[in-house]
């Protein structure tokens, strides 16, 4: 069954379609915008309407650039943005609360007690940037109507009509069994989820149903979460190996082998995929605001926008002394503290906005660098995918800053890619998956410029930042 498939990211800001063909490459792309709300409280939310018709506008969109029939389509998701829904008729019941949403602290709280045990269990820290707080919180304070799942299970239903999620997706809820990737009965219970209908968890490359939302029905067979999709798409297929993702937020995700590896480390373990049966794992990290901080700056009229950093930075040779702690929705690995505010200290009357670009690329950077230290195993070089490698200057701040080569991927769009390899795979079950998977080779390497000492010296004011934030608000 060679031909192209349709590869659709559904991301927080936006989703982009591809349609990818095996022998040529892409042969067209889509694009719509989704405009999540920032409200007061750290809360984030977006219409589930929103997503659904960005889904359908960016795939119509790609098909129609490419002019070309499809034999598959893949779906990747955000992985922890959660809504109720009616199943009977797909209807939301809810608004989709975000990952970044940090409303479901209470819960949080509450379930204290039992965090050893849900870490032990899930491989996930007790912590509302995953599923099931928010699935708990909605059901305590919106509705008890319909069910209550992750975005993926509900587009799926609303394309093919099935009820499903996959491996990697379910096992950022903290209710997957980490051990037997299947449901756990005892989450479940501890967040007051027991009697709830949940999806099937199914493999991340399998036909799950048709659509005919694009004009001719179309299999659906290749399902992820998006920072899953990029670790396949960079050709990290086996442990040793690390890709870091710089969109909305930056995620670092390391393969190890076909057994969870619980860190001590701040990191996250969970499915990376399972593909005919077998699971594989993978250790992640999260560094909540990247794209969204340049966002920040950008809003503040410091820069116009993301392809202003290197030129704005640029024109200056160093931070001047303004170190940024970039945590803006809080900070997640290693440190676990999404209630802290963020911190921009060294300001003078000499501050300019080069400056303070310098400093919010070696927020940005040094962040990375204290997830790769926390993988706790060697690391040679760094792949890197995501609209924020575009810029030079951060680039090379993350390699200055770690101390190690990092290769930037020639792939701009590594998340859809990597689901449009399991679209593949789903199809065509006889493919490999180095067969199905892009080419891959890098845009740019950047080396280390900069002495390991002086590297040392400026992660060093970093962390002195952060231990001074986390001094002022006490867990």
């Amino acid at each position: 069954m060679t031909g192209p498939v349709l590869a659709v990211d559904q991301g927080t800001s936006g989703t982009k379609a591809l349609v990818v063909c095996p022998e040529r490459g892409v042969i067209g792309a889509g694009f719509a915008e989704v405009r999540p709300r920032h409200l007061p409280g750290g809360l984030v939310e977006v219409d589930p309407e929103e997503l659904y018709a960005s889904v359908v506008e960016a795939g119509r969109r790609a098909l129609a650039e490419a002019r070309e029939p499809v034999v598959a389509l893949g779906l990747a998701n955000q992985g922890e943005t959660v809504l109720a829904w009616d199943p009977a008729i797909g209807r939301p019941l809810t608004t989709a609360l975000v990952w970044q949403d940090r409303r479901a602290e209470t819960v949080c709280e509450e379930l204290a007690p039992y965090a050893d045990e849900l870490r032990e269990l899930t491989g996930l820290p007790l912590d509302p940037y995953f599923a099931a707080p928010k699935m708990a919180w909605i059901r305590c304070h919106l509705t008890r109507e319909g069910v209550v799942t992750t975005t993926d299970a509900w587009l799926v239903h609303r394309l093919t009509g099935a009820y499903v999620t996959d491996a990697a997706t379910a096992s950022r809820t903290q209710l997957l069994d980490l051990d037997r990737a299947h449901w756990s009965p005892r989450a479940l219970d501890l967040y007051g989820l027991a009697d709830e209908r949940l999806p099937r968890v199914v493999g991340n490359a399998q036909p799950v149903g048709t659509t005919t939302e694009f004009g001719e029905e179309i299999p659906v067979t290749g399902l992820a979460v998006d920072q899953q999709a990029a670790l396949l798409a960079q050709r990290v297929t086996a442990p040793g190996g690390a890709k870091c993702t710089y969109g909305t937020g930056a995620f670092l995700l390391a393969h190890t082998g076909d057994t969870p590896r619980r860190g001590s480390s701040g990191l996250v373990s969970c499915v990376a995929w399972n593909l005919a049966g077998r699971t594989s794992y993978c250790l992640d990290g999260q560094v909540y605001t990247a794209a969204s901080a340049v966002r920040w700056l950008t809003d503040l009229g410091v820069i116009k926008g993301a392809a202003d950093l290197d030129a704005v930075g640029g024109s200056v040779p160093d931070s001047g002394g303004v170190t940024f702690v970039p945590a803006l929705a809080g900070l997640a690995a290693p440190w676990w503290r999404g209630d802290l505010r963020g911190s921009l200290t060294g300001l003078g009357l000499d501050t300019t906005a080069g400056h303070l670009v310098r400093a919010l690329c070696e927020g940005i950077a040094a962040q990375v660098a204290e997830l790769v230290d926390a993988l706790e195993s060697p690391l040679e070089t760094l792949r890197v995918d995501g609209g924020l490698t575009r810029s030079a200057l951060l680039m090379q701040t993350q390699a200055d800053l770690l101390q190690r080569p990092v290769e930037v991927s020639a792939l701009p769009d590594a998340t859809a890619l990597g689901v449009a390899a399991l679209a593949r795979l789903g199809a065509e079950p006889g493919l490999t998956v180095a067969t199905a998977l892009p080419d891959w080779k890098p845009a740019a390497v950047h080396e280390p410029r900069i002495t390991a000492d002086e590297a040392a010296a400026r992660r060093a004011r970093f962390r002195g930042e952060v231990t001074a934030l986390l001094d002022r608000t006490p867990a």
